[in-house]
């Protein structure tokens, strides 16, 4: 895999997880939101109510009630409470112990509630229960009866004739008392609907968020490639070009001077050095090859381990091979005894210093064809950058010397 793919993946996965990450506190903090605004909805139609009930019964007079039953503050308000909450899943109504309406008797719940309400100082109660396999926010507020209230909920006796006629002595609508609880508002929401809408604002801000990500991974995608990826390339294609040709003419032309530019221009910089040695090396070696060409007596030069590199027709004609022939030979496979030779160079290397080197030494060579043959040796040393080149000037000894 190329690099770009594998820094793409590794953006791309990274920005996923964070986009999951956002999804997940997205949707719990609209989840708590939504919740939040429910029970603000819930809690001002209660009041609401309560409010009416309290206002109604303090202003509307006994004799208005009988002749407009819509006037009765229970029955005005369940009637207002129909039109708060038309079109909305919020679902409201009434509820008390003293009910007389079959339609307010309160449900398990709400009489759990009804007895927190009548034995704490609670001034609301609301909470997300299972209901029906679905989840649903319960809410209540209590109604406290008013001074307002005993008028028709006192005694039997002081009630208006209407509410005699219709609730016989002993019904639980009478012997109200001032600050007593009489029963609650209770609101219900299903949160179905709500989840749904969170759901699909959650689906609609993924598919924008998934299409910013989209973009901005092939944008970075391509930035990178751009800005680092595409000049590192270049430098790993000069590299491999050198390698190749073994050349160092080749250059990048620098963009920029971050890193990446420095990196460009440190690569030139370090062709341009090799070039200039590798020009100093090619020129001292012509140099010294026709040196040794013109020289007098057959030279070679040779490796610590022996391998003869360079040779002039002298030692051609010495050793009767052709230059291309001796070229990559060993020296000590000519030599009758190469053990001084040997441990002369071991001695170099380990002491620095060797009695062979830069002294006349007497030699029994042969040729290609075994004839032997007596020289007169000397053996130079020279360090090239890498490794030290030993060069040996032989010098036929005449017969009976």
């Amino acid at each position: 895999m190329r690099i770009t793919a594998k820094l793409t993946l590794i953006i791309s996965l990274l920005l996923i997880v964070l986009l999951i990450v956002l999804a997940w506190t997205s949707y719990h903090h609209d989840q708590e939101m939504l919740l939040q605004e429910s029970v603000e909805k819930a809690r001002t139609i209660a009041r609401q109510i309560v409010e009416t009930r309290e206002h109604l019964s303090s202003v509307v007079r006994a004799e208005q009630a009988e002749q407009n039953y819509e006037l009765i503050p229970q029955v005005a308000a369940t009637r207002i409470t129909q039109r708060l909450t038309k079109g909305t899943p919020y679902y409201v109504r009434q509820v008390s112990q003293r009910f007389r309406n079959p339609l307010n008797r309160p449900d398990p719940y709400e009489q759990a509630v009804l007895r927190q309400f009548a034995d704490a100082s609670i001034a609301e109660r609301y909470e997300v229960v299972s209901q029906n396999g679905a989840e649903t926010l319960r809410y209540l507020l209590p109604m406290v009866a008013e001074q307002s209230c005993l008028v028709c909920h006192g005694s039997f006796e002081t009630a208006p004739r209407f509410v005699q006629q219709r609730f016989p002595k002993g019904h639980p609508s009478y012997n109200y008392r001032t600050g007593e609880l009489i029963g609650a508002i209770s609101v219900s929401v299903p949160l179905e609907a709500l989840h749904n809408r969170i759901l699909h604002n959650l689906a609609q801000e993924q598919a924008l968020q998934g299409s910013i990500l989209l973009v901005l991974v092939l944008l970075t995608g391509w930035l990178i490639h751009r800005t680092i990826l595409a000049p590192v390339s270049r430098v790993a294609e000069g590299i491999a070009t050198v390698t190749r040709s073994g050349t160092f003419s080749t250059r990048i032309e620098p963009r920029g001077h971050d890193e990446i530019g420095r990196l460009v221009e440190a690569f030139n910089d370090l062709m341009a050095e090799l070039e200039r040695r590798t020009r100093q090396r090619a020129e001292s070696d012509e140099r010294y090859r026709n040196f040794i060409e013109i020289a007098q007596s057959p030279i070679v030069t040779f490796l610590p381990d022996g391998k003869i590199v360079i040779a002039n027709q002298k030692a051609e004609k010495l050793f009767g091979l052709t230059r291309e022939e001796l070229l990559g030979q060993c020296i000590f496979d000519f030599m009758e005894d190469p053990l001084p030779l040997r441990q002369g160079l071991e001695d170099y290397f380990s002491a620095g210093s060797s009695q062979v080197l830069g002294n006349a030494s007497r030699q029994t060579l042969r040729d290609v064809c075994g004839r032997c043959f007596e020289v007169e040796m000397v053996v130079s040393v020279s360090q090239s950058e890498h490794e030290a080149m030993f060069s040996a000037i032989l010098r036929l000894t005449p017969k009976g010397d």
